[in-house]
């Protein structure tokens, strides 16, 4: 069951919409601002109504806020080098917003957008129109994402197609803490991640080419641990990022469904298993969050995101590409997903 309710209001007079899906014990409030994942309401094993995903709790909190807090992003999501890319021979320069890269989709991501919505059956169905052009972007990019929650499993299907080249790769920024959000940090969290490479990157965090085994260093998750186990290891990759900022390259192909992660509370018995069709995933650990959220002011590693999507930079490094090429060529049906399935 889906049902709606006013949000709030922008600071541009706009009214924002809560849509709340409603799966018995479970739900989920989704945003028609930016797609964003509101809460996540699960029961932990007391049978405790726990919210799991950090936010706010009115849409000020959404507009003067930023570390894009359960939003929607595109077109592209996470970073390319310096904003720069060719296609069919042109080079594009988009609007670089991070340390000289272009981060999230620029200036105004689709984090930032209006999405039209309809209902249809246990589906809530968010659509926009990216115009040719936009961010530097080429094409007009028509993007559909559905949101389901049922048997547990809180789904995001993303679908897209242009009407000329151009990039996209989609994701969602929820920031998950097992134990409740606002209750401390995730660094008890256990995880687990099915991954035997990452992306090392350059100063500014751009992956620039070739990958890095995991086996034996902070970032391996091979094993369950607790995220904050090696968190503050004296490892260059890691000091770097100023924790966990770092693209997981997934086992599997590009296009096959797999169960790629797990987390887990002992102090809640909350279990998130993790599934996607895309070649990797990156895992992000709160690093400086610093903000007042729904229940707590959550400090540095109060949360930790799992951003499943094609590797960063892919378009400027071909190994990258050929994981999972982010260059969505005209009339091509840009089509993924990823499932939350929850359990206490």
């Amino acid at each position: 069951m889906i049902t709606s309710r006013k949000f709030g209001t922008t600071k541009d007079g706009r009214e924002v919409l809560a849509f709340t899906l409603q799966d018995g014990a479970f739900c989920a409030t989704v945003l028609n601002l930016g797609g964003i994942v509101q809460s996540i309401v699960v029961p932990d094993r007391n049978g405790n109504p726990t919210d799991v995903v950090c936010g706010y709790n009115d849409v000020a909190g959404y507009e003067n806020n930023g570390g894009y807090l359960g939003a929607l992003i595109g077109r592209f999501g996470n970073r390319i080098g310096e904003g720069r890319f060719t296609l069919e021979g042109k080079e594009y320069s988009l609007y670089c917003n991070d340390r000289g890269n272009h981060l999230h989709g620029g200036k105004e991501g689709f984090d930032k957008k209006f999405w039209a919505h309809r209902i249809e059956g246990d589906e809530l169905v968010l659509s926009l129109l990216s115009p040719d052009g936009e961010e530097g972007y080429p094409g007009n990019l028509n993007v559909e994402v559905r949101y389901s929650f049922s048997g547990g499993k809180f789904k995001i299907h993303y679908r897209a197609v242009s009407d000329k080249t151009t990039l996209c790769n989609l994701t969602n920024h929820a920031y998950f803490n097992m134990n409740g959000e606002g209750d401390g940090t995730v660094l008890d969290n256990e995880l687990w991640i099915d991954c035997d490479e990452i992306t090392p990157t350059n100063p500014t965090m751009i992956p620039v080419g070739g990958f890095r085994a995991v086996k034996g260093t902070a970032f391996d998750f091979n094993e369950f641990k607790e995220i904050g186990r090696d968190i503050r290891n004296d490892d260059p990759d890691l000091k770097q990022g100023g924790g966990y900022d770092h693209c997981h390259v997934l086992k599997g192909k590009c296009g096959e469904m797999k169960k790629y992660a797990v987390a887990r509370s002992k102090k809640t018995g909350i279990s998130m298993t993790c599934y996607t069709d895309m070649p990797a995933v990156q895992l992000y650990t709160g690093n400086g969050m610093n903000m007042q959220g729904k229940t707590a002011y959550y400090k540095n590693n109060a949360a930790f995101c799992l951003e499943t999507q094609a590797i960063p930079n892919n378009v400027n490094v071909r190994e990258y590409a050929e994981k999972g090429s982010s260059v969505l060529k005209a009339g091509e049906v840009y089509d993924f997903t990823a499932i939350y399935k929850f359990t206490a």
